[in-house]
């Protein structure tokens, strides 16, 4: 337990931030804070359109990975975050680029804002982190990339790449994977088939869908949840087991606006993966368990458990900013609202007896990009220590018309039994 500890790092080979890390490495992943399409040595938006923009962001990441002596194919994941859904075109032209063979796992849409005006594109990332973190010993873990017939196959990712504990799953539009195209119908049977090509890839890799740990549900239409929510409650639990306990999955549900092939829906998912990847041996790698926990001081819903654990890592749902007494939105305008927010994160993190600065990354999603001064004069004030890899975006619209909404990755020394 006292062997893992948090490795914060920023390199001057890519642009700071005063409010996130660029790279929080823990146990064997690095979150790298989204990055935009600055120059570092001027700190301004690169001249060009969506192109050079999008190279600028992938060379910045590369610049971090390589900061800390590692190569863009140990990135995991990406998350490409773009104004216009018309440019995905133009960015995959240069993201091969960055990724001549090994592909790995991808989640695209637009969102209504950017931090920066003139931004266009900015993307984050998920990085294999082999050697461990702190005292833990360096382990040549192999990175397993895997896709099967049984979803739709994509030339831009792959779609689930495991490294140690954890595998993480491609964003899945409604694709029929025989035809490639979209599903006739409407929102619901578009669900459906995000949630069936999910589970399609975790059957072809020996996964229950009960090991899914945290899902990111990304919609058009906010109005669409109530839809939404009664085919993914088909869904989960998934087994009997996970039936008698209740278990759901860490969630979070963001509004887009544009999904790839004009979707109404896609989804993602992150999965435990307790046979872990290679050199690890059979004992130290066998029986893990998920430890799924609510606490009252927090908002409770029967759609998601507010943070799953599995391995080291705790995976939070979004938290809105609601009073837990009452299941109100706070009084107040967005600065209150982000203060609840974190104060909700807070209460779960305290729960499960940790603090805040175990938090290596958390998501932001803004109704108003202007605001972001205001959450940033909050947020600073609920660490100690090295700020979290963060990314925020901004969206047109959040569940009860919030302002503001979050979500968190915590380290989680130590891990879940058998392995203490």
């Amino acid at each position: 337990m006292g062997s893992i500890i948090k490795s914060s790092r920023n390199t001057v080979t890519a642009p700071r931030d005063l409010v996130a890390t660029q790279t929080v490495a823990f146990s064997h992943y690095n979150n790298i804070s989204a990055q935009l399409p600055l120059d570092v040595n001027s700190g301004k938006i690169v001249e060009g359109g969506v192109k050079e923009q999008a190279e600028q962001c992938l060379k910045n990441i590369k610049a971090i990975v390589e900061s800390i002596d590692h190569a863009m194919h140990d990135v995991i994941k990406i998350n490409v975050y773009l104004k216009n859904i018309k440019d995905l075109d133009i960015v995959d032209d240069v993201y091969a680029t960055f990724f001549p063979r090994y592909l790995p796992t991808r989640t695209v849409m637009s969102v209504a804002a950017l931090p920066m005006d003139a931004v266009l594109v900015q993307m984050d990332a998920v990085i294999s982190n082999g050697e461990g973190s702190g005292t833990q010993a360096p382990c040549d873990l192999v990175k397993i990339a895997r896709n099967t017939a049984n979803a739709p196959n994509s030339d831009v990712s792959t779609q689930t790449v495991a490294f140690s504990h954890y595998n993480h799953i491609s964003a899945q539009l409604p694709l029929d994977p025989k035809t490639g195209n979209i599903i006739a119908g409407g929102v619901k049977e578009q669900t459906g088939q995000c949630l069936k090509n999910i589970k399609s890839i975790l059957e072809a890799i020996d996964v229950p869908a009960d090991d899914i740990v945290k899902i990111n549900i990304y919609l058009e239409n906010l109005a669409d949840i109530e839809a939404i929510n009664e085919i993914y409650s088909r869904y989960f639990p998934d087994s009997a087991i996970a039936r008698t306990c209740g278990y759901m999955p860490a969630r979070s549900v963001i509004v887009v606006e544009g999904l790839p092939m004009g979707a109404l829906v896609q989804i993602d998912a992150t999965v435990s993966h307790g046979d872990g990847t290679p050199p690890q041996a059979v004992e130290d790698r066998h029986g893990l368990v998920i430890k799924a926990n609510n606490t009252h001081n927090a908002p409770q819903t029967s759609l998601s458990t507010q943070t799953v654990a599995f391995s080291h890592y705790s995976n939070i749902s979004a938290q809105l900013p609601l009073n837990s007494m009452t299941g109100n939105i706070v009084d107040g305008g967005v600065n209150e609202q982000a203060r609840q927010c974190l104060t909700n994160i807070k209460a779960i993190v305290e729960s499960v007896n940790h603090v805040m600065d175990d938090i290596v990354k958390v998501n932001i999603q803004l109704k108003n990009m202007a605001d972001l001064d205001a959450v940033n004069d909050v947020y600073t004030t609920f660490f100690n220590d090295n700020l979290p890899a963060r990314t925020t975006i901004g969206v047109s619209a959040i569940a009860m018309d919030a302002l503001v909404q979050m979500d968190a990755i915590v380290s989680n020394a130590e891990g879940t039994p058998p392995e203490v």
